[in-house]
């Protein structure tokens, strides 16, 4: 008998969500916990991380687990903390990111390196470092992996953010061919392309809320509920069948774009 309650439930299950202060990762961490996860968050900026795991944990267990996840270091880092507490992990969200716009003949090598190097170099060697405790967690269900990739990955957008582009469509690539490797190991990996949602990283989202919704098919942009819905879908359960995809949340505006 299929058991909607149980086929979304994440109770009793650990989740690591880099760049979980703000933003998207914010919203995932307040969806999981209200699924029933243990969360951990991770972010640069310390008081930001752990003002927000208190804030969190009024819903349930949140920890806050400060880590600059751009460099190798950091990543090990970050993995030795979370070790301080679990013995394996369920979920593994890659959310951290980092954007840069700037004109064609002008564009930095520091905005390519910085921009991909948090993109699509972190989610690569964060999950590498984690894997054998992702298949600790995979008894009698399945250990998840859920990169945060963009619809700027997926189509065009008119900004010249070159390296953000790149690497988004980078990720939704690594995140096939992770798939193809860890599924044997009951490791299931995913993607989210999420579209307009307001956060520090799309300030237009936030700022013109209105105006950007113009734009968009379904008329708004996307709230807290849209992006937790799909995390916890891909997340529990009920997404068990899901591997090597990439779910776009958008409200229609990649089919816009054509």
């Amino acid at each position: 008998m299929i058991d909607p309650q149980q086929l979304f439930s994440l109770q009793g299950r650990s989740a690591l969500i880099t760049g979980g202060s703000r933003g998207i990762g914010r919203m995932i961490a307040e969806g999981y916990l209200r699924a029933g996860a243990r969360v951990y968050i991770s972010a640069r900026k310390a008081e930001a991380c752990d003002a927000t795991a208190a804030e969190l944990s009024t819903i349930g267990p949140c920890v806050s687990l400060p880590a600059d996840v751009s460099t190798l270091e950091g990543v090990q880092q970050l993995v030795a903390a979370y070790q301080q507490h679990e013995k394996s992990l369920d979920i593994l969200v890659n959310n951290a990111g980092a954007a840069w716009g700037a004109a064609y003949d002008e564009f930095p090598e520091s905005g390519w390196d910085k921009v991909v190097d948090l993109n699509m170099k972190t989610p690569f060697f964060l999950t590498q470092a984690l894997t054998p405790m992702l298949k600790a967690a995979a008894t009698d269900h399945l250990a998840k992996v859920i990169n945060i990739a963009s619809i700027d990955g997926v189509s065009n957008n008119p900004q010249e953010t070159y390296s953000y582009q790149a690497s988004k469509a980078g990720l939704i690539h690594l995140t096939r061919r992770m798939a193809l490797r860890l599924a044997p190991e009951r490791i299931a990996v995913s993607a989210i392309a999420p579209g307009a949602f307001a956060s520090t990283m799309n300030k237009d989202a936030r700022d013109n809320a209105e105006e950007v919704a113009q734009r968009i098919p379904a008329g708004r942009i996307g709230t807290p509920e849209d992006m937790a819905g799909a995390a916890i879908y891909l997340a529990s359960r009920a997404g068990d069948y899901v591997t090597g995809a990439t779910l776009v949340v958008d409200g229609g505006v990649t089919w816009a774009r054509g």
